[in-house]
């Protein structure tokens, strides 16, 4: 495994760690000012801003516990991207029902200054599990 690889795995088990404690700083800080996310059902979520925002309005109201596998990594210059399987456990913080969705993640990443990786798209294909 090569340093970019194992930088990437870091980052995607920090982006897990950081959103189930409520650290929507360090999560911001592991994506693109710029950064995409493409989710099935909506439109396209452009910018850190809109993340934020979405991130600080679910967390108001539920716990998140994320996993996820990476199924394939692939590093080129400073470009890569991230092929992984997601489940999310989302439960109400006023208790209730736990909602569980899964599904194939694929990110791209691109490297910024000081050789840190940055997520810069993300297309989420995950879905209500049974």
């Amino acid at each position: 495994m090569t340093a970019d690889e194992r930088a990437i795995r870091n980052l995607v088990a920090l982006w897990h760690s950081a959103t189930a404690a409520g650290d929507v700083a360090t999560v911001l800080g592991l994506m693109a000012k710029d950064v995409v996310f493409l989710v099935t059902g909506q439109p396209p979520m452009r910018g850190r801003a809109a993340f934020e925002q979405a991130l600080r309005r679910l967390l108001g109201a539920h716990r998140l516990e994320a996993t996820s596998e990476i199924q394939e990594l692939y590093v080129s210059g400073d470009l890569a991207y991230c092929w992984s399987v997601l489940a999310v456990k989302i439960t109400p913080l006023s208790g209730g029902s736990t909602v569980s969705r899964s599904g194939s993640a694929l990110s791209i990443l691109r490297k910024v200054a000081g050789d840190r990786w940055v997520v810069a798209r993300d297309a989420n294909l995950m879905a209500v599990s049974a």
